[in-house]
């Protein structure tokens, strides 16, 4: 079974725009992802996708493969649905390209999963600890069966309760992993369905198309970068490992 890894790193930003290329602790985002990616996945299966010639040119330096997809590509998973047109695989991966600390670890765990649930759509989740996460619109929480089957996931606070309180809650983790044939779906669809665009979370489309995903466990490590005030809490991740 073959499979690729691809990093979606795209230029324009809407909440940071330049963000793959920022400088971190002396190398980029987008640097700092793909070393993460490489200590767990062979780097001639890793992919950079992007819709940006600046990227390009500095994955290029770096000896990182990097592919052109389109500007319109709505979401991440859309430009791996693009990078699968290009490069013909049985399963893509994605690690998204704001996670410069995920833990390589949990790559691996993805990885072992595809043995595990053939043909399945994979993603990553891990315990919320704070109520401000599980406060933040900028947080993706999980809701899944007991048999780690998604059923819903919201930038809403769930599972919710009478007092609105903070109880137990999970995030989602941006590692995920996709057959083709649900990638070539998934790009079918042509637009956001309504769920994934009022909530602005991809994997909703693949719900609403009628497919299962199936929730992992995954470490508290990840990360993401959604504005320049997350890479405080990236520096000082990195600053604590030296």
């Amino acid at each position: 079974m073959k499979s690729i890894l691809v990093i979606p790193a795209r230029y324009q930003s809407t909440r940071f725009p330049g963000k793959p290329l920022t400088d971190i602790l002396g190398k980029s985002m987008i640097q700092r992802v793909y070393e993460q990616c490489a200590l767990a996945f062979p780097p001639e299966d890793i992919y950079v996708a992007t819709e940006d010639e600046r990227i390009v040119t500095h994955c290029q330096a770096l000896g990182i493969q990097v592919l052109i997809t389109s500007d319109a590509c709505l979401t991440g998973t859309d430009r791996v649905a693009a990078v699968a047109e290009q490069i013909e695989a049985d399963y893509y991966l994605n690690v998204q390209g704001d996670e410069p600390v995920f833990n390589p670890l949990d790559i691996r765990l993805l990885v072992d999963a595809l043995h595990h649930y053939p043909g399945e759509i994979l993603n990553g989740y891990c315990a919320i600890e704070h109520a401000s996460q599980y406060q933040s619109v900028f947080v993706p929480k999980v809701v899944f069966r007991p048999d780690g089957r998604l059923l819903y996931m919201s930038r809403s606070p769930i599972p919710g309760n009478k007092q609105s309180g903070f109880h137990f809650s999970f995030r989602q983790v941006c590692a995920y992993a996709f057959p083709k044939k649900a990638l070539d779906a998934f790009r079918a669809q042509k637009g956001k369905t309504p769920l994934e665009s009022e909530e602005d979370i991809e994997i909703l489309r693949f719900l609403e198309m009628g497919y299962e995903v199936r929730m992992l466990e995954m470490s508290k490590d990840s990360i993401p970068v959604d504005h320049p005030e997350d890479l405080e809490n990236v520096l000082r991740k990195l600053t604590d490992a030296r």
